[in-house]
């Protein structure tokens, strides 16, 4: 076998090579392209599902600072309710003392008294000692009439504290009821948010698994890439080898034509024959003419 043939069995075996090396090449490559978009696809859920768990986060902060504002009116509540609560309880206090003293006449007995004393005084000639008798006894009766008139006062104030206290306490309750709605609502939405970064936590580790595995499938292609490269190489190699090859075989082939048409030409000499323009140029390059 010829070098040349046995370059060109060389090449055949090397461009089969070449092949199975590219389409290796191509598998790998439409592997890592599958990894890459699965891989961006899961990064942009994770993003998406971030971005969900920020909005419940903000929406329970919102929920929360409610909250707070809600519990301090209700402290504010409480309070003002302690406050008239000690207020109503000292008003009970004087009260039941003045209930103590309380005289056995109504006010009303006792504004007419003072009147019928007073018109007597007004028109009735009386002694100094009798003047003084009935204006002490007016003092005595409207100290009497200062009893009912206070507990009548202590007791209208009692009124309103309590009607006052009933409104507070109404006020606490329903801003106790509405803690209570919005804090349920600030855990549903912390659960809600605590679920999406779950998920998002799942997905960021499926994203970086099939991040890790592309970078593999890029790594194995690379002394694939080198493999064809030098294949390659080899190939153009050997193409030159037979190049020159065949360029020397066609010198020699064409020397052998020369000299053969430079034999004839002498022959055609020595018999006396006429040459041709081209045999006498060969015998000339060759200094035979």
């Amino acid at each position: 076998m010829s070098k040349q043939s046995e370059n060109i069995g060389k090449i055949e075996e090397l461009n089969q090579r070449l092949a199975a090396l590219k389409e290796q090449r191509n598998k790998l490559f439409a592997e890592a392209k599958e990894l890459a978009e699965k891989r961006d696809k899961l990064n942009s859920e994770f993003k998406r599902l971030k971005a969900e768990a920020q909005e419940f986060k903000k929406a329970r902060d919102e929920i929360n600072a409610k909250i707070i504002e809600l519990k301090q009116q209700r402290s504010q509540i409480k309070a003002e309710i302690a406050k008239k609560a000690e207020e109503l309880k000292n008003i009970r206090g004087e009260i039941k003392v003045l209930m103590a003293k309380k005289p056995s006449k109504n006010s009303g007995v006792l504004q007419k008294e003072i009147e019928a004393i007073e018109w007597k005084i007004q028109t009735t000639p009386l002694t100094l000692q009798e003047e003084k008798q009935l204006v002490e006894k007016v003092k005595q009766l409207e100290a009497q009439l200062n009893v009912h008139r206070r507990i009548e006062q202590l007791s209208q104030k009692r009124l309103e504290l309590t009607t006052e206290l009933k409104a507070l306490e109404a006020r606490a309750k329903s801003i106790h009821e509405r803690i209570i709605s919005e804090a349920e609502k600030s855990q549903q939405k912390h659960k809600e948010m605590i679920n999406k970064l779950e998920e998002a936590k799942k997905l960021k580790a499926e994203a970086d698994n099939l991040h890790r595995l592309f970078l593999q499938a890029k790594e194995k292609i690379e002394p694939i890439k080198a493999e064809i490269r030098k294949t390659l190489e080899e190939i153009g190699r050997l193409r030159k080898e037979i190049m020159a090859e065949t360029v020397e075989e066609k010198k020699k082939d064409e020397e052998k034509l020369l000299e053969s048409i430079a034999k004839n030409a002498m022959e055609k000499l020595k018999r006396g024959e006429k040459l041709t323009w081209e045999e006498f140029k060969i015998l000339t390059e060759k200094g035979l003419a």
